[in-house]
């Protein structure tokens, strides 16, 4: 038996399996392959390619992303491109974006229809790390075997997936090889700079994203995610990427309702409402006068004397 069709009697007997399915996420996979999308693990044609104008409209619709995620894409080639590695950034569909290998990569890359504009979702391609990493909505390593379809077991995929600020997949990054000689030791080693680098661009893509309010870092339990906090002028928190979501109870998805950061921080202690706000607006005002009470006065448009009283009731030390 050939190893292709060894590995096509495997699926089709993991993939019919209730138990397996039950117990390894890959096989659950293998299943949806086979039952959801039809697919053969036998099948040897080439998924679908976007044309041209197609793939500019799908980079146009992730600009914000993909800019930020350029200098990365680029540093992480720099990293893993001398071993024989590819780098990709998809959308949240699985078509191909952007692209890093070597000149001398190119027809093996192109023969695997790891180019622009190819569909890697699991629909098109059974279970590989970009459809998988978008399907599970977490970081996989797809080595060899662990493809559905036959002719894709030559190939490593490791890919993690990307978070946009309203909570939801944006992007995949992947790092792919077809090298015979790639292992699984190897493999872990690049994935830890694949999770690495896709934190990184969806964390900068959040600050993009609200460029008028202070980022804050919040507590997480997830050491694979960034938990960031934006927090408008009002002191609201207006955002949250996903792991931030998670910590703090938030919507899983879409915009935020606005809240107070010393609700969410459970800082209700010490004056409420009104008063805390006027207490800070006058410690700012203070700070920025470097302590002259006649300076902040005006900054604030009152006396200096109803800035003393006020300073007294809210117990501002002078």
């Amino acid at each position: 038996m050939t190893p292709a069709a060894h590995h096509i009697d495997k699926v089709m007997r993991t993939a019919s399996s209730d138990a397996a399915a039950a117990r390894s996420s890959l096989a659950a996979s293998w299943r949806r392959s086979l039952e959801h999308y039809g697919l053969d693990p036998a099948q040897r044609s080439a998924g679908a390619r976007l044309d041209g104008t197609a793939l500019r409209h799908g980079r146009d619709r992730l600009g914000a992303l993909l800019a930020i995620a350029v200098p990365k894409l680029d540093q992480l080639f720099g990293l893993v491109g001398g071993s024989g590695c590819g780098v990709l950034l998809t959308d949240e569909h699985g078509i191909v974006l952007d692209q890093r290998r070597n000149d001398a990569d190119a027809a093996a890359f192109g023969d695997w229809g790891l180019v622009p504009g190819a569909d890697w979702s699991e629909a098109a391609e059974g279970t590989n790390g970009i459809g998988t990493c978008l399907a599970d909505r977490r970081r996989v390593t797809i080595h060899r075997g662990d493809h559905f379809l036959a002719r894709n077991i030559g190939m490593s995929c490791i890919d993690a997936p990307i978070f946009g600020p309203d909570g939801g997949v944006a992007a995949a990054l992947d790092v792919s090889s077809a090298r015979t000689d790639q292992t699984e030791g190897l493999n872990r080693l690049i994935a830890a700079t694949v999770s690495q680098t896709a934190r990184a661009i969806e964390a900068d893509f959040f600050r993009a994203s609200f460029p008028g309010a202070r980022i804050v870092v919040g507590g997480s339990d997830d050491m694979e995610a960034s938990a960031l906090l934006a927090i408008d002028a009002d002191d609201l928190v207006v955002g949250a990427t996903r792991a931030a979501r998670k910590a703090f109870g938030l919507e899983a998805r879409g915009a935020l309702k606005p809240l107070p950061a010393a609700d969410l921080f459970g800082r209700d202690d010490g004056p409420g409402g009104f008063e805390r706000a006027e207490r800070a607006a006058l410690v700012r005002a203070l700070a920025r006068a470097d302590g002259n009470a006649s300076q902040a006065a005006r900054a604030l448009g009152i006396g200096r004397a109803t800035l003393y009283r006020r300073m007294k009731r809210l117990g501002l030390g002078a």
